[in-house]
This record gives structure tokens, C-alpha cells and sequence, in this order.
């Protein structure tokens, strides 16, 4: 079959734009529109449990809104966080915000207080709010529960937030769970630490497991939206080895797979290791996720 050549016409929609990639069908735009159908189709899938990643900066990068709609909208149905996202949707909730740079150097905005994400600013006013309350909250969860596993805790702090547009909030209010297997990697971690100091307050990583292994064998069928790489991805993937793999997934990435790591492997290595099925529906994009799956998850509702 031949390469249709894409064809753009004025006030077409979203989904007319994707539509025009999927004729084409090669190279990023092919890839796009795979991912797009993939999406749909697990997101419609009744028999699908859709587990999410969150790698990289999407919450300062201005993704919180979409996450939060798809937790409610019961498009996906667990969550795999860095400790960073978080860190950033509580820092919102607490009042703080995230702003766009204004081309000072580094070294002026040190003296400044402000702390640089690419082209994100953080006030570390704000972190300061965020350290009082997230201290706060502490106190609550250590006087009901001293022992508590990561999910448990995210779980408490979300119900003890009241802010609609926070994804931790919209989860546990959802019965959306959030496990962050690399919590200690935050200003949550760091904060934690602090706290044990002078209160009897533990973390359990290995009791996230008996749950997590719980919701794995309990689905008949598993879908991944892997955005970016490293240990959210690998912890998506890997949970799922307890029962041969994911079913379908689509990876969004900016990482390149020469030199071996796992955030620039395509999904299809992850075969190999059963961590996706033999016969899996997949898609891996190349690209910013802040553009590329706010693109497919618009034309994905479309779609169901």
C-alpha cells in the first residue's frame, strides 16, 4: 500500500488531524495514530485494567488537569508516580503554583529563591508551604496509622486534600490507587525523613506488594500508558510479569534506545522479558509526552 500524503484543511478538527496521520500510516505520524487506537481501545475494553506511569515533569509541565479528568472519567484505573509529580500536584494544592521562565540565568534566580525545571519556575515560598502542611498531614496519619505502606499513605494524604484538580485527591476519592516506588526521591521523601526523626512513623515499600500483585492477578486484562521512562515505567512493567505481561500499551519518550535504557527501549523488548505479552497490541511515539498525549487522549475520547 502506498504512503497517503497528509492532507490539512482549515478548521479541521483534532481527530480529522489524526485521522490524516493514520492514512499515512508511516514514521510519527503512523505511530501517533497506532497509539491513538490503542488508547481508545483499552480505555473502552471493560475487561481492561488501564495501569498509568508518570515519569518526567508532567505535573509542572501542566498535565495535571488531564490526569485528574482520566481518573474521574474512570479511563484509568492505577497509577504509577514519581516521587517529583507528587511533590508538584501537592505543592498546587497547598496553594503554590508553577510559572513559566523569564529568561534570568540560573544564578539569578538562586538569589532569588526560584528553582528551574527546563523552562518551569518554583518559588521556594512555596516549598515552604509545602513543608509545613505536608508535616501537618503527617501528624494526622502517624497517630492513626505508624506503619504504613506507600500506597496507604498516598491514599491518606489524598483524602485529606480538598482540591478538585489535584490527581492525588481525585484518586483516592475514586478508589484510584497510586503507588510511588520511588517516594524517598522528593521533597515527600526528604520530609519523611525528617519527620522519623522525632516521631515513630515507618514506611513500608514491600507492603505495597500483596496489593499490587492482588489488582495484577485480579484483571483479566492489562493495559500501560507509559509516559516517559525509568523507575515508573519499570515498575509498571515489571508488576505485570506476575501474570505474563501486558496485554497492549502505549510508551511516549523523548529517551533513544542505543544505550540500552529501559526509558528508550521500545515496548517490544519487553517481550523478551514477559513484561508484555507475545502478541500484545503496542506503540512506542518519540516525542514531548506535554504534546504528544494531551494530542492522542483528545482524539482517543473520540473515539469511545
Amino acid at each position: 500500500m502506498k504512503v497517503n500524503q497528509i492532507d490539512i484543511s482549515k478548521d479541521m478538527k483534532v481527530s480529522d488531524l489524526v485521522a490524516q496521520f493514520e492514512a499515512s500510516d508511516v514514521l510519527g505520524a503512523g505511530r501517533v495514530a497506532r497509539a491513538t487506537n490503542i488508547l481508545a481501545n483499552m480505555i473502552k475494553d471493560e475487561d481492561t485494567n488501564v495501569f498509568m506511569s508518570l515519569g518526567g515533569p508532567l505535573i509542572p509541565g501542566g498535565m495535571r488537569n488531564i490526569v485528574s479528568q482520566m481518573i474521574r472519567e474512570g479511563h484509568v484505573d492505577l497509577i504509577v508516580s514519581s516521587g517529583a509529580n507528587l511533590t508538584h500536584d501537592l505543592l498546587e494544592a497547598f496553594g503554590g503554583a508553577h510559572y513559566r521562565d523569564e529568561g534570568k540565568d540560573d544564578e539569578e534566580l538562586n538569589a532569588e529563591g526560584i528553582g528551574r525545571i527546563a523552562d518551569i519556575n518554583v518559588g521556594s515560598n512555596d516549598f515552604e508551604v509545602f513543608e509545613k502542611e505536608i508535616n501537618r498531614l503527617f501528624e494526622i496519619i502517624s497517630a492513626k496509622k505508624p506503619v504504613i505502606s506507600i500506597q496507604e499513605l498516598i491514599y491518606e494524604i489524598g483524602m485529606l486534600i480538598d482540591d478538585e484538580n489535584s490527581f492525588i485527591a481525585t484518586a483516592a476519592r475514586n478508589n484510584v490507587p497510586i503507588f510511588a516506588p520511588g517516594i524517598i526521591d522528593c521533597m515527600i521523601g526528604l520530609q519523611l525523613w525528617i519527620f522519623s526523626q522525632d516521631h515513630d512513623f515507618t514506611i513500608s515499600a514491600a507492603g505495597d506488594m500483596p496489593y499490587l500483585s492482588d489488582i495484577v492477578f485480579g484483571s483479566e486484562k492489562v493495559g500501560g500508558i507509559l509516559l516517559g521512562g525509568g523507575l515508573t515505567k519499570h515498575y509498571t512493567l515489571a508488576s505485570n510479569i506476575l501474570n505474563g505481561g501486558l496485554d497492549c500499551a502505549v510508551q511516549i519518550t523523548m529517551d533513544r534506545p542505543e544505550a540500552g535504557s529501559l526509558g528508550g527501549a521500545p515496548l517490544e523488548e519487553a517481550k523478551s522479558w514477559s513484561k508484555a505479552k507475545c502478541g500484545s497490541n503496542l506503540a512506542t511515539v518519540v516525542g514531548d509526552v506535554t504534546i504528544i498525549f494531551p494530542l492522542i487522549y483528545a482524539v482517543a475520547l473520540d473515539k469511545i
